[in-house]
């Protein structure tokens, strides 16, 4: 199922259950993982894209592997907010996962993400060969972190 909002993905989870955020490029996937209790995501690793059947399989086994009840999926907006081309792939990709594993969905306004997880990789002074390797599973990190730190802020808010 794909909810509207991260409040209402975290909301269907089942209890102690992992959030995975993936970062959909062209040419891989990079995937995080949120620690049970959703404050922390941790980078897992980057799959190098294939044909989707074989791409979902290696997904769904890890979400298996892993314990995962549900994913956040970042969502490339345009600068202006419009959707193009590549939110209608991440949203054709999520609708033909959910046709082989009914797993809980929300998306994530990632704009920006790569370029955010760029700089700070130079400012720590990382060889191009190094940034290229982990970009994609740094850049599904910050998306993920990004939907923990809303859900966790308006959960405290909520509990107030």
């Amino acid at each position: 199922m794909i909810h509207d909002d991260i409040k209402a993905l975290c909301a269907s989870l089942p209890r102690h259950s992992r959030l995975f955020g993936l970062d959909l490029g062209e040419k891989t996937i990079g995937i995080a993982v949120s620690d049970p209790g959703l404050h922390v995501a941790t980078p897992v690793m980057t799959i190098r894209r294939k044909k989707f059947t074989l791409d979902a399989q290696e997904l769904l086994r890890m979400v298996a592997e892993r314990d995962v009840g549900g994913l956040v999926i970042g969502l490339p907006l345009n600068m202006d907010g419009s959707e193009g081309p590549r939110c209608q792939s991440v949203r054709q990709f999520a609708s033909n996962l959910l046709k082989l594993k009914d797993l809980p969905i929300a998306f994530w306004d990632e704009r920006l993400s790569t370029v955010a997880v760029t700089r700070d990789m130079i400012e720590a002074d990382l060889s191009r060969a190094k940034r290229a390797q982990a970009v994609d599973r740094a850049a599904a990190t910050f998306i993920l972190q990004g939907a923990l730190d809303f859900w966790q802020r308006n959960r405290e808010h909520a509990a107030t």
